[in-house]
């Protein structure tokens, strides 16, 4: 069980990385600021003494520097030992050119309790909580899930509004969806953002996520929807023998395995997301003369609780947890 004094210490890491990336917000330099966000959540994750802890789900798998990457050591080194999954900057575009939903975001679990997921695709299905199990499956039409999910929410299908990724991969099921009258709502970016939506739709407008992206985003996005009672299903997706290969490296051997939720994230849970820019889920990093402010979303597993959390600290502060 993870000490509950991580609800708060995680919070602080997701809030540092995403000031130091709001910095460049507009600037149109993506690796500039997803590396003030790399080394502002290092910082502030080896600040936390109590923990121990292995990064499983990171950057840089190929070239562990200077990026936060698999097998990374964190922490203070105390007895809590956890593993770690992590995007700074998740969004480095929307960054960039200060487009909405960029967040900083992190998970925290016990020691083998998260899918170490390779750097390849993943495809994926996810809906918030309050549903009965079953209502969503990988390997039945999307025109089958968006029925049921409409069942379940006792609406029509065209009440219902899907978050999918804007890919050309994508194309036949955009228009499978929209044959249903559902409405779609396509993101540039965002991945683990889109996913976390569904837990929310009376703020997001977003119920059910659908499409391929990122694996570790995956695994990040299970962890959030662990804590929510969501439901989550993946497949992992390889272009080729290299990501194959990597994939095999990480323990991989099923290919064509349908991943549930507590196979991407089980045991105890810790997840946090600090707006970098304003989106429909958090609010960016605000800055005035003399303060700057964040809004910060922590979750955790074993509790189902769920807080929202506002912070104001001074400019001259900004140095301090």
């Amino acid at each position: 069980m993870l000490n509950r004094m991580l609800t708060i210490e995680i919070a602080r890491v997701t809030e540092a990385a995403a000031i130091a990336a709001a910095r460049w917000r507009g600037r149109g330099d993506e690796k500039a600021a997803d590396q003030a966000a790399v080394d502002a959540m290092r910082h502030a994750l080896n600040q936390i003494m109590l923990v121990d802890g292995l990064v499983v789900i990171g950057e840089g798998e190929r070239d562990k520097a200077p990026m936060l990457y698999i097998g990374e050591k964190v922490g203070g080194g105390g007895n809590q030992h956890i593993d770690v999954a992590l995007d700074p900057l998740e969004g480095t575009t929307l960054c960039a050119k200060a487009m909405p939903n960029a967040i900083a975001v992190i998970a925290m679990a016990d020691t083998g309790s998260l899918l170490h997921a390779p750097d390849t695709y993943m495809d994926k299905i996810a809906i918030g909580g309050g549903y009965p199990d079953g209502v969503i499956d990988l390997d039945v039409p999307p025109e089958e899930n968006i029925a049921a999910m409409a069942k379940a929410k006792g609406v029509k299908p065209s009440e219902i509004r899907a978050c999918i990724l804007d890919r050309p991969r994508h194309a036949e099921l955009i228009a499978a969806v929209r044959r249903t009258g559902a409405a779609i709502h396509l993101i540039t970016d965002g991945d683990v953002a889109g996913v976390i939506h569904t837990t929310n739709p009376e703020d997001t407008g977003i119920d059910i996520y659908l499409g391929i992206g990122g694996a570790p985003e995956g695994v990040l996005a299970a962890a959030a929807l662990r804590c929510t009672g969501g439901q989550m299903q993946g497949r992992l997706q390889t272009k080729n023998a290299e990501q194959k290969a990597r994939a095999a490296k990480m323990g991989v051997t099923d290919f064509d395995r349908k991943l549930t939720l507590h196979d991407m994230a089980s045991g105890d849970v810790i997840f946090a997301a600090t707006g970098v820019t304003n989106g429909s889920l958090l609010k960016g990093v605000r800055f005035e003369k003399h303060w700057t402010e964040t809004e910060t979303v922590v979750m955790r597993s074993a509790t189902g609780t769920i807080r929202w959390i506002k912070n104001r600290k001074r400019v001259d502060a900004d140095h301090h947890a």
